[in-house]
């Protein structure tokens, strides 16, 4: 009877379905549309090599998402601590059977189905912090645990995602958390000495990098100290988006990404494709949109209850945000190459994914947004200036 009453808490099927934020949803179908134009693009016009497997993986992303948004919210904080042991022990389990792809290995073969633990981690540790601060009693919110447990729950996965070895998706992944964290209302006094400590290890941290990625560092300091080599990719990036100028070259009439000057053009540098075909335009245009859905997903953060709902809307957003972020100013030369998709238009599964059942709990957050989560029935006992 009580599972009954959290799947179905006087709300049926087809009201819950209606109240799904459908304007979102359209923003996300809008994003990945950019994305099919591109790979179709990227093939130089042949559907069949990336366009086909993106739209079927996007189609089943979004029945996946849409569930998750009719399941009560309350029963993903329940769910929330089970999720994070799981994608963590799947992180783990990557260091000894894991599946080795393009030098790394990252994946976990189940049946023909390969999926990537540490895409999945940035959901589940969002959703496991935003129980974990929701749920604090008021005279615990000043201990030292309250804060020690969230880092200890950030830096256990961040340290297997680097062992992959995969930085820029350990840096997504404690980026996230770390916004939990502070979105919950810790002291920022904590994060300025973390920045210090940070920087002060920061010769340490780079004996332990791979030589690629130490590579991949000095390359971004100075790309012509090797522009046919290591460098030569983010030269080329920042040429096609310079010629792609106001308006672009035309749809398939890039001269960088379809004379093959460009590698990668259908993953990490998408985004050098769309500035080069529709120019600033194209390229301000798939910002905005970008924007836009973090605006809906803002919205919903103020209008839904509770602290658990309100913190992982703002976690799952942030964590949109700096996919969207790094990429772009990787494939400008702002950050170094860390290997971190534009969302829903990279060719590619787990990401996409990953994406999807974030937005879903995010559309659950609103369908349910009005029923109370755990402590969050009085208030949220946790004080915290963003999180009212």
């Amino acid at each position: 009877m009580k599972v009954l009453e959290l799947v179905r808490p006087g709300l049926g099927v087809g009201l819950r379905f209606l109240r799904i934020d459908w304007v979102l949803v359209v923003l996300l179908v809008l994003v990945a549309s950019i994305g099919f134009a591109i790979l179709h693009s990227a093939a130089d016009g042949n559907p069949d090599r990336w366009v086909r497997p993106q739209m079927t993986r996007f189609a089943g992303g979004m029945l996946v998402m849409i569930g998750i948004a009719l399941v009560n919210v309350r029963i993903w904080a329940r769910l929330a601590y089970p999720v994070y042991v799981v994608a963590l022990v799947l992180l783990a389990a990557v260091e000894f059977a894991g599946a080795i792809g393009m030098g790394a290995q990252r994946w976990i073969e189940i049946g023909p189905i390969r999926v990537q633990p540490s895409e999945m981690m940035k959901v589940a540790l969002v959703l496991a912090l935003a129980r974990f601060f929701s749920s604090l009693e008021e005279e615990d919110a000043g201990r030292w645990w309250t804060v020690v447990i969230p880092l200890v729950a950030i830096a256990a996965p961040a340290a297997l995602v680097l062992r992959q070895p995969d930085l820029g998706t350990a840096v997504t992944v404690a980026l996230g958390g770390l916004a939990v964290v502070f979105l919950a209302g810790v002291s920022w006094w904590l994060f300025a000495a973390g920045g210090v400590l940070a920087a002060g290890a920061a010769p340490v941290v780079w004996g332990f990098l791979k030589s690629y990625q130490q590579e991949r560092v000095l390359t971004f300091l100075d790309p012509e100290r090797d522009p046919l080599g290591a460098g030569y990719q983010i030269i080329q990036s920042k040429i096609a988006i310079g010629s792609g100028g106001g308006f672009g070259k035309g749809f398939i009439e890039g001269t960088q990404g379809q004379l093959g000057f460009l590698p990668e053009n259908h993953t990490d540098f998408v985004f050098t494709m769309i500035a080069e075909e529709f120019g600033f335009a194209g390229a301000a245009f798939t910002i905005g949109l970008y924007m836009l859905i973090l605006c809906y997903c803002y919205a919903i953060a103020l209008r839904v209850n509770g602290a658990f709902a309100r913190l992982l809307t703002l976690g799952i957003s942030f964590t949109f945000f700096v996919y969207i972020a790094v990429n772009i100013a990787m494939v400008i030369g702002l950050v170094p190459v860390v290997g971190v998709p534009l969302p829903f238009i990279s060719y590619g599964g787990s990401a996409m994914l990953t994406l999807q059942i974030g937005f879903g709990l995010v559309l659950s957050a609103r369908v349910h947004g009005d029923i109370p989560v755990g402590r969050d029935r009085d208030g949220p006992a946790w004080k915290s200036k963003f999180v009212k």
